[in-house]
């Protein structure tokens, strides 16, 4: 777990070696789509009950194994972790660096206001046809994605783009279409994730973009859907 950080880390430095990507992507195969709760926490330094303390406040997400085991998401963990070393660096002194991320976390969710990620008028039309709540979540999801992307998130990106292609998980046209999307100024590619037309909800259905937000960004874009 330690080296997909680090290749993390490589790749956002030099996102234009796609090998990077694809070895990342072969070790996350190796430890698997979930973590247990005991295993993370141990990552994070903290005890399980800790962390269960977090996920009962909605600070981290948790999944159903077929097995019947509540796990922490790979790429949720991963995320944190990332950014719980990235808050150790620049804050040594810090006696509890998670509590701080966490807080800051929501934070940012805070400031995702309904009528940023979903105006009203959208929401009215959420009836519209049988297909029109799944876009308005993709597109809220987007628009909230939207408000704070910056050259980070273009780059993972690029390398999840990257992963889907070598194992055949993306459409080659909409993955050639991407490509194109993710070239253009940081500027551009917001008015188009952010547009309720059909060529953005085409897109939207296979965006690289796909966990990008935090547990509580992602409810609060549920919330304003809702």
């Amino acid at each position: 777990m330690d080296n997909v950080v680090r290749l993390r880390r490589a790749e956002r430095v030099s996102p234009a070696i796609e090998d990077l990507a694809l070895v990342r992507a072969d070790l996350e195969r190796r430890i698997g789509h979930t973590v247990p709760r005991a295993m993370a926490a141990r990552r994070l330094g903290i005890s399980q009950t800790a962390l269960d303390r977090w996920v009962g406040y909605g600070d981290v997400p948790t999944v159903m194994t077929p097995r019947g085991r509540r796990e922490v998401p790979l790429g949720a963990l991963l995320d944190l972790v990332d950014d719980l070393e990235g808050h150790k660096q620049r804050n040594p002194d810090d006696p509890h660096p998670l509590a701080s991320v966490l807080h800051l976390r929501r934070k940012q969710a805070d400031r995702l206001k309904p009528e940023t990620v979903l105006p009203a008028y959208y929401r009215r039309t959420k009836t519209r046809h049988g297909h029109r709540p799944a876009e308005l979540r993709s597109l809220a999801y987007h628009r909230a994605v939207a408000s704070r992307l910056d050259s980070r998130l273009v780059a993972e990106a690029r390398s999840r783009l990257s992963r889907w292609e070598h194992e055949r998980r993306i459409d080659p046209r909409y993955a050639d279409e991407w490509r194109r999307v993710l070239s253009w100024p940081i500027p551009r590619i917001k008015r188009l994730i952010s547009q309720d037309s059909q060529r953005a909800r085409d897109l939207r259905q296979n965006s690289p973009f796909a966990g990008v937000l935090h547990e509580r960004e992602r409810q609060r874009v549920l919330e304003a859907v809702r």
